[in-house]
């Protein structure tokens, strides 16, 4: 027989000592050296600095020393500082509901002052020379120094040995601390930024002027050619504002390490932001890609929280619905002209020598319909009209919707093979459209198009079938989805919260096609799905549906839905691989492209068309060497 666990003698409630609550504290502020620098760069920030200087040893664990050229702190305010929840930033609680600051917590100073050794060496405008204060100590003697502030933290987690086991390399501390300025600095361009490592300058982003500071800034942090495959992002809805850069599909990368989100000049890591940023990729990126952006989210301070955690990092929306709708828009909404006539211009003013006419990251308005031989936007009604079936040669063919068939064209297409790099369509030079004008047709599947810059390679399928897909969404608006009752309903065990969701969005669920109902207080039974779905599993499909609806906006899963269906009957509707195509109905796909919104990308995130410059086609056959 067991014995009973004896009682542990009771302990009587007592106060912490001061030294105690602050190591507390510092295991939430202070988490590794990159921890240190994110709190001190914000400091100085707030004190208005213009140059932030970080000196680190072995990766910050040795030394992390932050200068900057700020205001200062008076001689008397120095050994406050280091107290906890002593701050220059708020002062009531007015002031906590509308930060505008960087640091408030009044947390920091105290906290790495807990388990390290730390000196301020500080001096404020009008004061003859600087004061140097021992946080150990609290012994101040004055110093030399020009007006600012340095603040230096040796021997990190000395006091707290067991934290500092858990830390890593020297080199992967020293990343995390790059990265730390790293996000001040995409969103600071007036200030510059350098970071030295065991007396080495590992990093350096000089203060940027003028109206393109802040692109050049981005330039100079994730680099120009990065940044040269995005499109800028500047929407307002209401009182939020969305700015910045969203990588074009084609730039995605298999980690999410190249994503910024912003707010009010915050740095942030939120789920409304980041699932509205990538739910505005749904239909262009491939796989499990990952999109590469810089987000800046502006709106009234009163309505954001970010006082939810002492790191700063995470914040809490008034209206998250809003702010995910802004942001999902404007990255939208940025993707979504294409990208062939921006493609253009950039090379035709790189050829010509001349300034650019536009930032190269500037997104064009391109007017399509003042170009010649077709119409703007062209509507069809149907496949056929858009891919008509070969006419014989004794019958002269109607002119394709969309383009302009000319009578000598016309007869040589009922005499030259389709595809045939002979056959000409118009005589437009191949400069007046972006995508160039249709040569020939490859294996059935590519269309060969000449345009100034070279050749521009387009696979049909994923062409039309974009251009299929977004005419099946614009007439898609007001409708529902079809649905068919099971023959015999699907049960399943359910969790409270799938029962709570399929009780609470019975109209969603139908909206969707989906017919879910209680069969016991544990079991949903599932009477009804899309018709297209109708092979598929019901109760992974319905499990699915009702995870989205109990995480997300029931509108956005609506939106999902519908766009999955449709991206399906688009692909079974697009032109099919072998088909022949004369030159004026690749003329014709080639102008629909050029007007139609994500014809970048197919429905699955593959790319439509790519282009070979001259320069490129040299390389290959040794030009000019």
């Amino acid at each position: 027989m067991t014995p009973a666990a004896s009682t542990p003698p009771r302990r009587p409630i007592r106060e912490l000592p001061d030294e105690l609550i602050s190591q507390i504290a510092a295991g939430e502020v202070v988490e590794r050296p990159a921890s240190v620098v994110r709190e001190l760069v914000d400091n100085a920030l707030d004190a208005g600095a213009t140059q932030v200087t970080v000196r680190l040893l072995a990766g910050g664990v040795r030394l992390i020393a932050v200068e900057d050229d700020g205001s200062g702190i008076p001689r008397d305010e120095l050994a406050v500082a280091l107290r906890r929840h002593a701050t220059s930033k708020i002062s009531s609680l007015q002031d906590l509901e509308s930060v505008v600051t960087m640091g408030f917590r009044g947390e920091a100073l105290a906290a790495i002052n807990s388990i390290a050794d730390m000196s301020l060496l500080s001096r404020a405008e009008g004061d003859s020379h600087a004061w140097q204060l021992d946080g150990r100590s609290g012994e101040l003697k004055p110093t030399a120094r020009n007006r600012g502030t340095t603040v230096e933290v040796r021997e990190l987690f000395y006091a707290t040995p067991a934290r500092r086991k858990f830390l890593k390399t020297d080199a992967t501390e020293l990343a995390h601390c790059i990265e730390a300025v790293r996000r001040h600095a995409l969103v600071r361009p007036d200030v510059g930024f350098a970071i030295w490592h065991e007396g080495k300058l590992v990093e350096q982003w000089r203060a940027c002027t003028g109206d393109d500071a802040h692109e050049q800034r981005l330039a100079d942090v994730l680099g120009s050619e990065l940044l040269g495959q995005s499109v800028a992002v500047d929407y307002s809805s209401g009182q939020v504002r969305v700015t910045g850069r969203a990588g074009i599909p084609d730039a995605a990368r298999s980690r999410a390490d190249q994503q910024f989100a912003y707010v009010n000049g915050r740095y942030v890591r939120d789920k409304v932001l980041s699932h509205a940023a990538r739910s505005a990729y749904e239909d262009v990126l491939h796989g499990h890609r990952q999109p590469v952006y810089a987000l800046y989210v502006s709106l009234d301070p009163t309505r954001v929280d970010v006082n939810v955690h002492p790191t700063k990092i995470e914040v809490r929306f008034r209206d998250s619905r809003e702010i995910h709708q802004a942001v999902r828009h404007a990255v939208e909404n940025a993707l979504a002209a294409p990208r062939a006539a921006a493609t253009a211009l950039a090379a035709a003013n790189i050829e010509s020598n001349q300034a650019p006419a536009l930032s190269p990251w500037a997104q064009p308005a391109i007017n399509f319909g003042a170009n010649q031989g077709y119409r703007a936007s062209p509507h069809v009604s149907d496949f056929e009209a858009m891919w008509p079936a070969p006419s014989p040669s004794t019958v002269r063919p109607e002119p394709v919707e969309g383009f302009h068939t000319t009578e000598a064209s016309t007869h040589r297409q009922a005499q030259d093979r389709p595809g045939s790099a002979q056959t000409a369509a118009t005589d437009l030079p191949p400069g007046d459209w972006p995508l160039g004008r249709a040569i020939a047709q490859l294996q059935g599947i590519y269309i060969l198009a000449e345009n100034t810059q070279g050749l521009v390679i387009v696979d049909m399928h994923a062409a039309h079938e974009r251009i299929v897909y977004e005419r099946l969404k614009s007439q898609m608006d007001t409708a529902s989805i079809s649905s068919q009752p099971l023959l015999i309903p699907a049960t399943f065990a359910a969790s409270p919260q799938e029962v709570a969701a399929a009780e609470a969005h019975t109209d969603t669920l139908q909206a969707l096609g989906l017919e879910i109902t209680p069969f016991s207080p544990r079991t949903l039974a599932v009477r009804a799905v899309p018709t297209s779905l109708a092979q598929g599993d019901a109760v992974e499909l319905a499990r699915s549906v009702l995870a989205e609806l109990a995480q997300h906006d029931a509108s956005t899963v609506i939106q999902r839905a519908q766009n999955e269906l449709l991206s399906t009957m688009a692909c079974h509707g697009a032109v099919r691989a072998n088909r022949k195509l004369t030159i004026d109905e690749m003329n014709g796909l080639l102008r629909q492209m050029e007007a139609t919104e994500r014809s970048d990308q197919c429905n699955h995130g593959r790319p439509t068309w790519r282009q070979i410059t001259v320069k490129e086609l040299d390389s290959l056959f040794l030009r000019g060497r």
